[in-house]
């Protein structure tokens, strides 16, 4: 069976991914993270009239058409207040963010300008007509898109949300995600307080978790399976009554003991299994159906905790973008020259741990096993490595970094 290309894989992976969760309300200060539904549109320019960009002094800048002059303080103008018309030989005492009053059209700020005994400030230079004046809709107009649908939802635009005065948003509904780890060698960290002979602490939930919470999804820890056929079975059904996506880790390749690939197909059509790709060839995914008919998404990722990580990233990451509605799904990625050397090609596509240096260039973690995942938390990125290329030091090579990807 031929191994199948990485962007083959994601594109059918993609095709799957249909919007297919409603919206809700919620409050704009609980929508970190989450997805709009719709487009959108502000009732409301901000600023809604000129306002100061300075303490300083309001004036109409005609009245400076022969040359600096002296005005009258006819007021004084707070933000939140009000004032009146400024008429000509007037200035408006005014402070950052107040309403210009009516006549006034231009700002001189307090420090080119000094007030005398009886109420007249004399001006230190020229002012420019409009000079520290916020324009109408100089932010946002009235009745324009100022988000768009599938926008993650981050702090700035919480705020966006709220300087229109919007408390609550329609955001699409959260895939609920079921994590669950394969094996009967693993053991829930803190079960134990001695590793048993030939066990190992479960860790792939632990970030499968953390990821799909950061990508806006609802997820449940389904603990560990061990490897029984009809237990995997069982509980590959029932989860697939109670969530939109089941995700799991181990029990994909083809030992005898691996039997998440079998099942998937049992309980789902399967779509792909083995990637050309290192790590992460065991990668699976099949599509089944609730018994109300909508879709349920099986993933099988491999067992190692790094080839688990990296499909994930790879793969999952921009699947759950899109079922979410999402229309950034690719990766970020730009060159940048290897001080290492890769001098034997590899028939499948590899992605290697790397960290960028102080000279800017990407520096290779030593050991790129598949079970190190203390290269992980080392790298800051990934390099994408061909099929059969080779690398020499100083060759310009695609990186992928984490950042913004966990």
């Amino acid at each position: 069976m031929p191994l199948i290309p990485l962007e083959e894989a994601l594109n059918t992976l993609l095709s799957y991914a249909k919007l297919d969760f409603p919206s809700e309300k919620i409050p704009v200060y609980q929508a970190q993270g989450r997805y709009l539904a719709s487009p959108v549109v502000s009732a409301i320019s901000i600023p809604g009239a000129p306002n100061s960009a300075m303490d300083g002094y309001a004036v109409k800048h005609a009245d400076f058409s022969n040359g600096l002059r002296p005005l009258h303080v006819s007021q004084r103008i707070v933000a939140g207040l009000p004032g009146h018309e400024c008429l000509s030989g007037e200035c408006a005492r005014i402070f950052t963010g107040a309403w210009l009053p009516m006549g006034a059209d231009t700002v001189i700020m307090q420090e080119e300008a000094t007030l005398d005994a009886f109420g007249q400030v004399h001006f230190s230079t020229l002012p420019e007509k409009g000079q520290w004046v916020r324009q109408i809709g100089e932010d946002i107009l009235a009745n324009k898109q100022i988000l768009e649908a599938g926008q993650r939802l981050d702090p700035a635009c919480l705020g966006l949300l709220a300087s229109i005065g919007l408390a609550s948003i329609d955001v699409v509904a959260q895939p609920k995600v079921a994590i669950l780890a394969n094996g009967d060698e693993l053991v829930l960290p803190g079960s134990q307080a001695i590793l048993p002979k030939a066990k190992i602490f479960s860790a792939n939930s632990s970030y499968l978790y953390a990821l799909c919470q950061s990508l806006g999804c609802w997820v449940e820890d389904l603990g560990i399976v061990g490897d029984d056929l009809l237990t995997i079975t069982q509980t590959m059904q029932r989860a697939k009554e109670r969530f939109d996506v089941v995700i799991s880790s181990g029990g994909t390749s083809v030992g005898e003991e691996d039997y998440i690939r079998q099942v998937l197909g049992t309980v789902a059509d399967l779509q792909l299994w083995a990637l050309a790709i290192k790590p992460g060839k065991p990668f699976t995914y099949a599509c089944g159906f609730r018994s109300d008919g909508k879709p349920v998404h099986f993933i099988g990722l491999p067992g190692n905790p790094v080839s688990s990580f990296i499909t994930f990233i790879l793969l999952v990451r921009p699947f759950l973008l899109k079922l979410q509605g999402c229309p950034q799904t690719t990766l970020d990625s730009y060159y940048l020259p290897a001080h290492f050397t890769l001098a034997k090609p590899d028939k499948r596509r590899n992605f290697l741990r790397v960290r960028k240096n102080q000279l800017g260039g990407l520096d290779l973690f030593p050991n790129q096993s598949s079970g190190v995942l203390t290269s992980m938390v080392w790298a800051d990125g990934l390099v994408d490595v061909p099929i059969q290329q080779i690398i020499r030091y100083g060759d310009l090579v695609k990186y992928l970094p984490f950042s913004g990807l966990m």
